[in-house]
């Protein structure tokens, strides 16, 4: 059985909230000479569907957030683009870039209409040109596509998201099917085209029913709008120093919040291994809320062991890169592939001005063929590179393993946290160990020598903070990860309060002395 699918207008009545639509469509100009079959087929068009052309845009409220909608009828010709229908796109862009308003796309098309040639080709370069403006003044677009989208929608602002969501089941393709098996004879093959395999190639962020991307988007849109400082966060009164991240989380615990139990360097390499220490995946359950998980690079990569999220910390909302290592051990070392998922993160944080918080919790890059033929060490230099020169603020938190040039790639920010079991080294000290000692026997030893504890990385100035565990994050995951979120999110309202030039002059100088004499 086929499933049912909502028309354009079924759609918005579905996502967003219940009498909010207004129509922002003014009566269409026809491309169509009188009298021509063209005219024709628009007056069947419209007799029969009820729709004066392919598209419709407006605005309403989602979750009580006003937004701006445009979204495709395929009834009407197929869902085609042509010079009236991109000019209602376009000026629908316009507008809610003038206003400030998140956009919302849902097109289902076969994309240019063929009636009117090279001119509605074309046309998809005026709309991904609005589009790009409406992104680069930091609002937000979000894509739905549905069954189908196909042809030079999808090539243009159907593949333009930020994030990126698609109708289970849905034809998403560049070139139909049909027409590929008219020009070479043979069927395109099967299950390439479909909404699910997209996820799989993380080039869409979801599969999601029209009613799920009602409360998907709500939860984005929650991240991606809300304010540049956290308004809801304590503040501190005049003439008082902030509190410590993580102290105010920790109080009441009976403990500095600094400290909690000391051990030695390898005891902590040791607990930062265990199974059921609290990752990445527990830290945003326990410890955030509006909590949104993406895919891959919107590329045509993925990496199981990279997560990619929006989430709020409190108040404080950021987009969140962090290593996975229980993945990890599924599916092999990090490999370029989850850098280029994690610059996916750093761009999402730039053009919508977000805080970024990367977690590094890993035991090592990929050591194979395909890693070096794809790029691994040249991945790690572009991360080091865009970290450094972000212009949104950035917090690390090195929650465990922080082994080789997987952690470094992550590492540099403008507030560093350390879990008080985390680590961070050129290598795993056993590997280091072989190229001194030509055996692993000498790790604990080269451990404690080579200062990548919590509180030696602190006194070095890699570290900023230290995050207690009590005595060990296994041992209270729910507590551990609370204090991180605290600590989190009073680092990223200090981080928001800063001026951005400053504050990248800061970060800069602050990788500049390390290790600097004087």
């Amino acid at each position: 059985m086929r499933p049912e699918r909502p028309d354009a207008r079924t759609l918005i009545g579905t996502v967003l909230d219940a009498g909010s639509w207004k129509s922002w469509d003014e009566p269409v100009e026809d491309a169509a000479a009188p009298g021509s079959p063209y005219a024709q087929e628009l007056a069947a068009a419209r007799a029969k569907t009820g729709y004066d052309e392919s598209v419709v845009t407006g605005e309403g409220f989602l979750g009580g957030r006003r937004v701006a909608v445009m979204a495709c009828e395929f009834s009407f010709l197929a869902g085609s683009i042509g010079v009236a229908a991109a000019e209602r796109l376009v000026r629908a862009v316009e507008r809610a870039t003038a206003e400030g308003l998140p956009l919302l796309a849902a097109p289902a098309s076969g994309g240019t209409r063929m009636q009117e040639g090279a001119l509605a080709f074309v046309q998809m370069v005026k709309i991904s040109a609005a589009v790009s403006t409406h992104r680069a003044a930091g609002l937000p677009y979000i894509v739905y596509l549905r069954h189908p989208t196909t042809g030079g929608v999808f090539a243009s602002w159907g593949s333009l998201g930020h994030v990126t969501a698609a109708e289970p089941g849905a034809l998403i393709g560049f070139l139909g099917p049909r027409v590929y098996e008219s020009l070479h004879g043979h069927p395109f093959p099967e299950g390439v085209q479909t909404a699910e395999n997209l996820f799989r190639r993380g080039l869409v962020d979801a599969v999601v029913s029209a009613g799920d991307a009602r409360e998907v988007a709500i939860r984005v849109l929650a991240v991606l709008c809300a304010p540049g400082e956290a308004e809801d966060a304590p503040r501190p009164g005049p003439g008082t120093p902030e509190p410590a991240p993580g102290e105010r989380a920790a109080a009441g615990h009976g403990g500095s919040p600094a400290e909690g139990v000391a051990v030695g360097a390898w005891e902590a390499i040791t607990r930062s291994r265990r199974d059921d220490r609290p990752g990445v995946r527990a830290l945003l359950r326990l410890g955030a809320r509006d909590v949104t998980p993406l895919n891959g690079t919107g590329e045509g990569e993925n990496d199981p062991g990279v997560l990619l999220a929006l989430a709020r910390f409190g108040a404080a909302p950021a987009v969140v890169i962090g290593q996975d290592r229980r993945r990890r051990r599924d599916g092999g070392k990090l490999g370029p592939a989850g850098l280029r998922v994690a610059r996916r993160g750093m761009q999402l944080a730039s053009e919508l001005r977000l805080p970024l918080v990367t977690v590094v919790d890993t035991g090592g890059a990929a050591l194979s063929k395909p890693a070096e033929e794809g790029g691994l060490a040249a991945e790690i230099a572009r991360s080091l590179a865009d970290l450094v020169m972000l212009d949104a603020p950035t917090v690390c938190l090195l929650l465990g393993e922080g082994a080789g040039g997987a952690a470094l790639a992550l590492l540099p920010a403008d507030r560093v946290l350390c879990a008080q079991h985390g680590w961070l080294s050129p290598l795993p000290p056993e590997g280091a160990s072989v190229i001194l000692y030509r055996t692993t026997e000498f790790a604990a030893e080269i451990a404690a020598a080579q200062g990548v504890g919590a509180s030696d990385l602190r006194r070095s100035g890699i570290v900023d903070r230290i995050v207690p565990e009590f005595p060990d994050a296994a041992y209270e995951p729910e507590a551990f990860c609370a204090r991180v979120a605290g600590a989190l999110e009073e680092e990223i309202t200090a981080l928001t309060r800063r001026p951005p030039g400053d504050r990248l002059a800061a970060r800069v100088a602050r990788y500049r002395a390390l290790g600097a004499a004087g």
